[in-house]
């Protein structure tokens, strides 16, 4: 299997934090394959860890890194990215 790597620009206006974070944890859970995210030069962190999203301190506009490793992994990160880049503080 090979490395699918995306790197997305944060979208939401309140960056990643309790609500777009639990729905972005959710679908990696849900997309039942291993998907790390990392900011910068900083560590990647499991991206279905809320908690770990959350630390990453991601503030609209900054660039993070998912990496995803299975079967439809580029589909995986496409949605994920797709999420990444709505802005869920719009009403």
């Amino acid at each position: 299997m090979t490395e699918v790597t995306r790197t997305i620009r944060i979208g939401s206006s309140n960056g990643l934090h309790a609500r777009p974070a639990k729905l972005f944890a959710q679908a990696v859970k849900d997309s039942g394959i291993p998907v790390t995210i990392s900011k910068g030069s900083g560590a990647p962190v499991n991206a279905a860890s809320i908690l770990g999203v959350i630390s990453l301190g991601a503030e609209k506009g900054d660039y993070v890194t998912l990496t995803a490793d299975g079967e439809n992994a580029a589909s995986v990160l496409d949605t994920l990215a797709e999420l990444l880049t709505t802005d869920f503080d719009e009403a």
